[in-house]
This record gives structure tokens, C-alpha cells and sequence, in this order.
């Protein structure tokens, strides 16, 4: 009889918020982290507090990932239009009051200083994914145009910042969330064609679109400027080029084993530039050799897997779309910053997922993760 009226433990009043939790999912993330952690140090150890600063930017995107698993799915469902309209709000209100660095603006000052393109990270997909949920089972052309319309707003809007890299992560985030809608892969396959034939083009005449004076269409004088180098980096060994040719003899240098942990003679001699931040895979590479890049890899290529795995097992359409769309917005981080280190794309500014250095990044990624999460435990409570 007494036992009816026994308090309950600690543990049982905070079982039910752990209750659901993706295992595998947490073992990928604490794996990709702990690298993280391991190459901040050695990169950023003569840089202040960065590895101090990193840690704490981990535990609080860890704190954001915990609060966003408590929030089903249902309600990121209604979160979905006010959030992007917010997103749209502060977009614009940062492109008219917006304060200017280095030439761009990008951020604005709402009594802390905010970068509003974050937000649109999730926002996009949300959106995107909420569309698609109310027009479940009467899906038309029509549809996909208005989720164009949603998508390329924001995108346009963050270009004129201008902020190349972000823009990148937010249109890959609705395009993914528009391909598994149900794209027809009609239209993707000459869109695909058509960028084949343009690469192809612009390798072919890179001695002439190169030269000094000629312009190009959309596109501005310091975005010409590194999609050439990424075409010659040589040209300019000592100015636009000096990124990637360091990038790369740090990454070559690395051989199978690496030089070992902070013994980086291109990392620890300051040649590698941003060696914290948008070039940390070239110091990992170089330290680790490709030992640490694999297994590197292999933690991303769990967590992605994992990723899809629940969006696949996702309920309702809406969390099948959102998930599916964080997950390969992860992919996306992972393969531009791998991709324009090691040199086969132009340096946009896109940080290394859980690896490189920096507040804001780092925070929405936890919140995407977090949702990934949610998603997972809402799947799992329905199974139980």
C-alpha cells in the first residue's frame, strides 16, 4: 500500500524526456564531435580561447539538440510559416538597416547582433515540407512552382548580401525537400545536363574568361575571381590562390598515418590561412593523414545514413520531407568544405560540420540534428 503513495526517483520523472532517444544517431554525433574536439586543439591552440570557445559553442548546440528532440513534430509543423515569414522579415530589414563588414551585409543589430540567413537554414525546409504536407495526395505542377516561388525568395535575398556560401546551404536544403516531394526526374535530369555542359565549358575556356577586364554576367568581381583560381589556383600563388595550394600540400603532406598530433608544419607555421574555421579539414588531414580523414568519414557517413534511415521510417509526409532534407543539408556541409579545401570547388565560406570553429554554425546544426532527433523519438513513442 505504500508503495503507491512512494515519490517517484530522479530518474523516473527524467526518464520519460530521455525516453526515445536514436542511439545510433547520438553515437554518430559524439564520435564526429570528439574529432572535433581533438583537432580544435591542436589547430587552434596558439589562437586564444578557441578550443574553450569551441567546446562551449558544442555543449550549447548539445543543449539545443536536447530542447529541439522535446518538440514533436506536429508542433515544428506550426512553427513552419511563422518562422519563415520571421526569416523573410529579417532579411529585409537586413538588407535596408543591415550592418556592413568586409564589404557584405549580413548582419543585423536587434540589441545583440544576429546573422538572419541562419535562421532560413531550417526555416526553407520547414516551409518546404509543410507545403507539401497540405498538398498531400493533389500534387500538381503548379505546386512545385509556388514551392520555387517559397524557395528562391530567401535564396535571392541572401546572394545580394551577398553571402554565396549560405545561400548554397539554404538552396540545397529546399531543393532537397522539393526532390523527395516527388520531382520528376524529367526536369531534373536536364538541369543536371545543362551544369555538366557549363563546367565543361568553363574549363575549356578558362585561358580566355580568366583575363584581366572581361565580365560576367550575375555574378561579382570576387566570385569570378575564385571560381578562376579554383580553375588555375597558380596563377596567383601568393594572392587569390594561396588557400588552395596550402589547402592541398597540407592535405598531401599528411600521407597515410599524418605528421601527428600537433606536429602540422603547415598548421603550426600559419600557412594554411582560416586553420580553424573553413580550413580545419586541411590541419585534421595533415596531423592524421588518412587515417583520421577515414575515420572522419566514416562517423559522417554513419550519421547520414542514420539520417535517412529515419526519414525513411518517418510517419507522415511532413517529417519524411524535413528529415530527408536535414540530412543531406549535413551532406552538403561536409562535401563543400572537404570539397573546396582539397580544391575541386570554389572557397565559399561553409564551415566543416562539428569540426571547425564558430558560434553560429555550430548552434544550427544542433537545432537540425535536434529535429532529426525529434523526428526519430516521435517514430519510436508511436512504436512503443
Amino acid at each position: 500500500m505504500n508503495a503507491v503513495f512512494d515519490r517517484p526517483s530522479a530518474w523516473q520523472r527524467l526518464s520519460p524526456v530521455f525516453r526515445g532517444f536514436d542511439g545510433p544517431l547520438l553515437l554518430a554525433i559524439a564520435v564526429v564531435a570528439a574529432i572535433g574536439m581533438v583537432t580544435m586543439y591542436s589547430a587552434g591552440f596558439d589562437h586564444g580561447t578557441r578550443f574553450v570557445d569551441h567546446g562551449r559553442n558544442l555543449l550549447l548546440a548539445t543543449v539545443v539538440l536536447f530542447i529541439a528532440a522535446q518538440v514533436p513534430p506536429q508542433k515544428l509543423m506550426a512553427l513552419a510559416v511563422p518562422l519563415y515569414a520571421a526569416g523573410i522579415a529579417l532579411l529585409l530589414a537586413t538588407a535596408v538597416f543591415g550592418l556592413t563588414k568586409k564589404g557584405a551585409t549580413r548582419w543585423l543589430n536587434v540589441g545583440v547582433v544576429i546573422q538572419p540567413s541562419e535562421v532560413m537554414k531550417i526555416a526553407v525546409p520547414l516551409m518546404l515540407a509543410w507545403w507539401f504536407q497540405k498538398r498531400e495526395g493533389q500534387l500538381r505542377m503548379g505546386d512545385f512552382v509556388v514551392a520555387g516561388i517559397i524557395l528562391l525568395l530567401p535564396v535571392g535575398l541572401v546572394v545580394k548580401q551577398p553571402d554565396l556560401g549560405t545561400a548554397i546551404l539554404i538552396l540545397s536544403a529546399g531543393l532537397y525537400v522539393i526532390f523527395f516531394a516527388g520531382l520528376s526526374w524529367k526536369l531534373i535530369l536536364p538541369v543536371m545536363l545543362l551544369g555538366a555542359i557549363g563546367i565543361v565549358a568553363l574549363i575549356v575556356t578558362e585561358p580566355t574568361i580568366c583575363q584581366p577586364g572581361v565580365d560576367w554576367p550575375f555574378l561579382r568581381e570576387y566570385q569570378r575571381h575564385r571560381i578562376c583560381t579554383l580553375l588555375d589556383p597558380t596563377k596567383d600563388p601568393l594572392g587569390k590562390g594561396f588557400h588552395i595550394i596550402q589547402g592541398m600540400i597540407a592535405i598531401g603532406s599528411g600521407g597515410l598515418t599524418g605528421k601527428g598530433f600537433m606536429a602540422g608544419t603547415q598548421t603550426h607555421l600559419e600557412f594554411i590561412p582560416e586553420r580553424t574555421t573553413d580550413f580545419i579539414f586541411a590541419a585534421l588531414s595533415e596531423e592524421f593523414g588518412l587515417a583520421g580523414v577515414a575515420a572522419l568519414l566514416i562517423g559522417y557517413t554513419f550519421l547520414i545514413l542514420r539520417g535517412l534511415m529515419i526519414a525513411g521510417d518517418a510517419p507522415t509526409v511532413f517529417s519524411r520531407l524535413l528529415a530527408g532534407a536535414i540530412t543531406l543539408s549535413f551532406f552538403t556541409y561536409v562535401f563543400v568544405n572537404m570539397g573546396m579545401v582539397s580544391g575541386i570547388l570554389p572557397v565559399v565560406g561553409v564551415p566543416l560540420p562539428f569540426i571547425s570553429y564558430g558560434g553560429t554554425a555550430m548552434v544550427t546544426l544542433g537545432l537540425g540534428l535536434g529535429i532529426l532527433m525529434s523526428v526519430a523519438k516521435s517514430r519510436r513513442l508511436m512504436q512503443s
